[in-house]
Formats: C-alpha cells, sequence, structure tokens
C-alpha cells in the first residue's frame, strides 16, 4: 500500500494534470480519471478514509457539545420587526420572539438539547458521508455546498439522530437541521431516517422526528427521489410493529420530505404559524399561475383541514412529547399493579322511583346536563387532546385524545354536545369526526391500552355535505373497527345516543348507561312523524320504543346502569362522575386479565347474539293463543291481509295446535 503522503501527492497531480486551472472541476476529472482510479486501487479502505478526511476537513463525525449553534448577538424579527438580543430572555433561551412568539430557525443541535433529558443522546446511525456523485454545479459545485453545510453545523448532512431519554421514555430521535442545504433529502438523510426506524423496530422504541426541511435535494437527482418511497417503507414495517410515530413540524417543512415520512407519524404536531406544504408558496403560484390566499400553507390552516392533531408551542414541546411518549410505557408497567375494583359500585337503588320514558328524554338532552368533555377532564385532568381525520377536517362534535385514569394510558373519544354561534346545541357529529374516532382506535391499538367512549347524539349528521364526504362509509368503518379492535373497549352512554351515530361508538366489551340517558333505534319525534305524520305523539311512542336506561338493562343491551339524582346528572355533576369512575375502572381492570383472543371472541358473541325472533310455528301458536285469550280468533286479524289460501292452511293448523292444547288441559 502507498504511504498517504504519496496519495495525496498523486491525487493532486491528477485533479491539476495540464495546468488549467481556469478548467471546470468536472471536465478535469473526467480527464484524469483513469490515472486517477489507477491511484486509488492502490488504497486500502483505511487509506481512503484518511484521505477523504484530508481533502475535506470539515466533515467530521457528530459531536454534539461542540456543534450547539448560537443565536446572533442582534437579529429582528420578521414578524413584528422588534430587535432581538441576548438580553430577551425567550429569544436567547429558545429562538422565539419574547413579543410575538415568532419561531427562528432552530439548529438541530439546539433541538436535540431543547427535547432530550441531560446527557442521555447517543447518536446513531450509520457512519456515512454525501458524495457528489452526478458531479452537479449551479452557481458553486454541490462538493463546495457540502463541505461548507459541514463546516457551518459540524454535521457530516443534514440530520442528526440518536438514542435518547425524553421525559424518562427510552426514545429514538431524528432532527432535520435546515441550516446544511436548507433541511433537505439526499441519500445520507433517506439513509439515517431509514436506519433510525430500522433501529428503532429492533429495539421496540418509539421515534420522535422534528422536521425542518425543503424537500429532496436536487444535487443528488433521481436519487434523492427515490429516499421518499425508501423512507415512507421504513415507517410502514415500523408502524406493522405497532410501535408510536411522534412527527413534530417546524417551519418550513415542504415538499418530498413532507410528502413522504414526515406526514406518516400517529401523531403529528407543528409550531405555531409553521410554513408547511407539499409545494412552497413560490412553486404552487408559479405552476397554479395563481396567488395563493391568506393563511395559505400554514400550520393552522393544516389544523382546520384535520392534517395535524395540534399546533404546540417550542415552550410546550418538551412537556407534551413527553406525554405522548410517556403512554407507551405507563400502560405495560403499571397493568398488573392494579387490584380488581368489586367493592361497592354505585347501584340505582331499588326503591327510586322511576321516570317515564318521555322524562327520561327529556333529562337526557337537558341543555346543563354535563357533556363528555366534562366526564373525560374529571377522570383524567392532564388529558391531551388530539384532532383531525387526515382525510378533510375536524369536526369539535367528537372530542378525542389521550389520558389517563388512576395511572392507566387510555384513548377517550367522546360526542360532545356543544353551543353553535346562534346559541343552538349541536349534537349530530359530521363523517371528519368519526374518521377521527378511527384514528384514535388505531392509536389505541398502537399502545395497546384501554377504550373509553362517551355516547351523547341525536344522530349523525344527515347534511348533503356530509352525504358528500362519506358519512355512510365512516360510520361502517367505526363499527368494524371497534368489532375487531384488539384492547379493551368500555362504552359509557352519558345521554341521548340515537340512531347509528350512537351505536358507531358502542361496540364495546362493556357498556355501561347513565340512569337517565336514553338509547334508541330512531328519536321519538321521528318514530312518531313516521307512524303517526304527528311528531305531538313523541311522547305516546317513547314509551313504546323502550329506550331507557332499564328497558336497555332488561334486553341486554347494556351491562350496567350508573346512578344519577333524580332531577338529573346536572344537579350534582361530581356524584355522578364519581360513580362513572369506580364502574370504569372495575370494567377496565377486569377486562385488562382477559387474553386478547378470549377478549375478541367475547365481543362479538355479544352482538352477535343481539336479536328476539322465534320458531314460525311457534309463533304463530302464541298469537293465535293470544287473541283466543282476547275474544277473537286469529283469522279476524289476518282477514283481508292474506291470501285466502294462505289464510285456509293456517286455520287447518291452528286448529289442530288448539286441540291439542285443550286435550292438554283436559
Amino acid at each position: 500500500m502507498l504511504p498517504l503522503r504519496k496519495i495525496h501527492k498523486r491525487v493532486l497531480i491528477v485533479l491539476f494534470i495540464r495546468g488549467d486551472l481556469d478548467m471546470s472541476l468536472t471536465k478535469t476529472f473526467a480527464q484524469g480519471k483513469s490515472r486517477l482510479s489507477n491511484v486509488l486501487n492502490s488504497v486500502s479502505v483505511a487509506g481512503l478514509q484518511q484521505l477523504y478526511k484530508g481533502l475535506f476537513p470539515m466533515a467530521r463525525e457528530t459531536n454534539i457539545a461542540v456543534a450547539s449553534r448560537l443565536l446572533p448577538h442582534s437579529q429582528k424579527c420578521p414578524e413584528c420587526k422588534t430587535e432581538l438580543e441576548a438580553a430577551n430572555e425567550v429569544y436567547s433561551r429558545i429562538a422565539v420572539c419574547d413579543h410575538c412568539g415568532y419561531h427562528f430557525v432552530w439548529s438541530a443541535s439546539n433541538r436535540v438539547e431543547h427535547l432530550v433529558d441531560p446527557g442521555s443522546f447517543r447518536p446513531i446511525g450509520r457512519r456515512i458521508r454525501p458524495m457528489d456523485f452526478l458531479g452537479f454545479v449551479d452557481e458553486h459545485p454541490y462538493s463546495t455546498k457540502l463541505i461548507l453545510g459541514q463546516k457551518q453545523t459540524g454535521l457530516s448532512d443534514a440530520i442528526l439522530t440518536g438514542h435518547c431519554r425524553i421525559g424518562g421514555t427510552e426514545t429514538v430521535l431524528a432532527v432535520l437541521d435546515f441550516h446544511f442545504m436548507g433541511g433537505s433529502m439526499g441519500s445520507v438523510v433517506g439513509e439515517q431516517i431509514t436506519f433510525a426506524f430500522e433501529y428503532a423496530t429492533r429495539h421496540r422504541l418509539p421515534v420522535v422526528t422534528v422536521i425542518n426541511s425543503g424537500g429532496a435535494r436536487m444535487q443528488e437527482g433521481i436519487i434523492s427521489l427515490m429516499q421518499m418511497p425508501k423512507t415512507a417503507a421504513a415507517v410502514q414495517r415500523f408502524h406493522t410493529s405497532g410501535l408510536l410515530y411522534l412527527s413534530i413540524l417546524a417551519s418550513p417543512t415542504t415538499g418530498g420530505v413532507f410528502a413522504s415520512f414526515a406526514s406518516l407519524g400517529d401523531v403529528i404536531l407543528a409550531e405555531p404559524k409553521a410554513l408547511v406544504g407539499f409545494a412552497g408558496p413560490r412553486v404552487a403560484e408559479q405552476v397554479t399561475g395563481q396567488k395563493l390566499p391568506g393563511g395559505s400553507h400554514r400550520a393552522e390552516m393544516l389544523l382546520s383541514s384535520g392534517q395535524l392533531d395540534a399546533i404546540t408551542t417550542r415552550h410546550d414541546l418538551p412537556h407534551v412529547v413527553a406525554t405522548l411518549l410517556k403512554a407507551t410505557v405507563v400502560h405495560a408497567k403499571q397493568r398488573r399493579s392494579h387490584s380488581i375494583y368489586t367493592n361497592e359500585l354505585p347501584l340505582v337503588s331499588a326503591h327510586v322511583p322511576r321516570h317515564t320514558a318521555w322524562e327520561s328524554v327529556n333529562l337526557a338532552r337537558h341543555p346543563d346536563r354535563p357533556t363528555a368533555r366534562d366526564y373525560i377532564r374529571h377522570l383524567s385532568p392532564n388529558f391531551l387532546e388530539l384532532q383531525g381525520d387526515r382525510c378533510y377536517g375536524d369536526d369539535p362534535t367528537v372530542v378525542a385524545g389521550l389520558g389517563e385514569i388512576d395511572r392507566r394510558t387510555v384513548i377517550f373519544v367522546g360526542q360532545e354536545r356543544r353551543h353553535g354561534a346562534t346559541g343552538e346545541i349541536q349534537t349530530r357529529p359530521r363523517p371528519e369526526g368519526y374518521r377521527k374516532a378511527i384514528r384514535m382506535m388505531d392509536l389505541a391499538a398502537q399502545l395497546h391500552c384501554p377504550l373509553v367512549t362517551f355516547v351523547d347524539t341525536s344522530g349523525a349528521d344527515p347534511g348533503d355535505e356530509s352525504e358528500r364526504h362519506g358519512i355512510g362509509w365512516s360510520l361502517a368503518h367505526c363499527l368494524s373497527t371497534m368489532s375487531s379492535l384488539p384492547v379493551p373497549i368500555v362504552t359509557a352512554i352519558i345521554g341521548e345516543g340515537a340512531s347509528g351515530g350512537a351505536v358507531a361508538f358502542a361496540v364495546a366489551d362493556h357498556i355501561l348507561m347513565l340512569q337517565n340517558a336514553i338509547y334508541e333505534v330512531i328519536a321519538p319525534e321521528g318514530a312518531a312523524t313516521i307512524l303517526y305524520r304527528d311528531a305531538q305523539k313523541a311522547s305516546q311512542v317513547a314509551e313504546q320504543l323502550k329506550l331507557t336506561a332499564s328497558d336497555c338493562l332488561q334486553l341486554g343491551v347494556v351491562d350496567a346502569i350508573i346512578p344519577e339524582p333524580s332531577l338529573g346528572a346536572h344537579t350534582d355533576p361530581p356524584l355522578v362522575m364519581e360513580a362513572l369512575q369506580h364502574h370504569l375502572l372495575h370494567a377496565i381492570t377486569e377486562l385488562e386479565q382477559v387474553p386478547v383472543k378470549r377478549l375478541l371472541a367475547r365481543r362479538y358473541r355479544k352482538f352477535r347474539h343481539h336479536g328476539r325472533f322465534q320458531r314460525r310455528q311457534y309463533l304463530l301458536t302464541r298469537a293465535s293463543v293470544a287473541a283466543l285469550g282476547q275474544g277473537q280468533s286469529l283469522l279476524q286479524q289476518l282477514k283481508g291481509r292474506l291470501h285466502m289460501a294462505i289464510i285456509s292452511r293456517l286455520s287447518a293448523t291452528l286448529g289442530t295446535v288448539i286441540e291439542r292444547r285443550r286435550w292438554r288441559h283436559a
């Protein structure tokens, strides 16, 4: 092998062959390629590594201790034009304007220091560096830009990956650095992201990514585009392992990064007013020939469109991320430590007079009755709400998110009665709400934690827009998803539960129902209009529908009734909430002891057995006996409704049955 000094000398001779200094590096290299190849073939791998470091001295391995990027001593805020200096506490600490909250671009190393537990970050990833395999030149050669990016950030490329702890939870963290060629994704970034997800899969760890990127790296041509399917496939394989992926979008997040792994998080957060979109605003306007509306390509627009779970300030990110990650481990650790809550569950007293069906209807619809959000906040004061259906929008009529009950991680999904802009109460979820619920169900499966749902709706929204957005599909997939969800499910019917919009949240292992709640196939007013063309007969129909809690318990539709004051839950909310909490803990604790396979089989049988029917001959016999007891004949009731031949056959059959009955009593 040749000494390193001679290697340097020969490489320089080849690079500057013929002494044409004004010749482009690409052309010179092409002319000397043959001689350079011969030289490099005689060099060992270790020698090549030393050669690269000698030619590109700034391409060092990541070093967090020295890579922290200091903010400029003085900088004007682009939003409010205030001059910011080191004396501005928030600006100097987390690169956020003290006056308007504008979030500046922040380096990867600063992100790591802000998010992770001190001293816990350990870099991972392959020891690889970018290369100019296309010989790309624009204003400057790509190789020169790589050296400048390495010098500016202390990173070998635009990414920093590591194994760390966040809020005490072991995690894989990957952060893109916009200061390195706009955080663009080339071969190295794509490889390191893929490796991070593979590493997390092997070690059964959650993944957190912080995205700050302009998209694919043009200087690597079509190979940079191939990083999109490469990283997306790695995330998909990670998802099949049932692990949590949290994606955080900073400004800007655009292009191929946004349209691949960045948008595949189980939970997606964004910083306020972050520029986020597939095509950047300038590209979008150039392609469409139209000026974009105000607010386009911003995190707030994506939140309202259902693409984000929440917008979180940089100050709150460590707490929010730690809370989400904690959900991946708390349930597993605490599962065996709980005793079964069987002691004196609150029950409905047999001595309390029952309300009529219509009285229950009015109490269930009382405007002051506690809502799903009220119950969730009582059960889990640190509830973290998540939003969006990842398809079209968000529906505030469905509240969903992550919480805890007695140190258990729980996913909550509830139908929320809310007051509209004109004061009316809105209780009809749209397709976006049901699709959001499906997302939360899948998240419960990912985290292996129980699902608790709250039913309180006058039915799904039947409007034209809901039909166009797939209300039927959304309801059907809620039902099917819950039927096979491999975690315990407990449902509480807390107000009105009407029609398919209610049952779509109630395919549960254990169903609770408040004493004055109602559960119905159709609202009494609707039934009265159909049957009598008179909504005023709703009170009469309500009795026939058997919609009260006691009726539903007797029919086997619910499993337990939660007591509430005779005048309604709104007269003493804490009492009702405590009773509900005891029943929920009891149900969850019992269900957690059941193996998943048996749990799913029991749930299937539970709903498989719903139905009331008898053999045809037995049914006709009962009808005949009942008619005779009233002094009528069954044939008189059927006359004019059935064909005479059928009546004749029924007459003969019933005559035989009645004679046998008389003979047995003789």
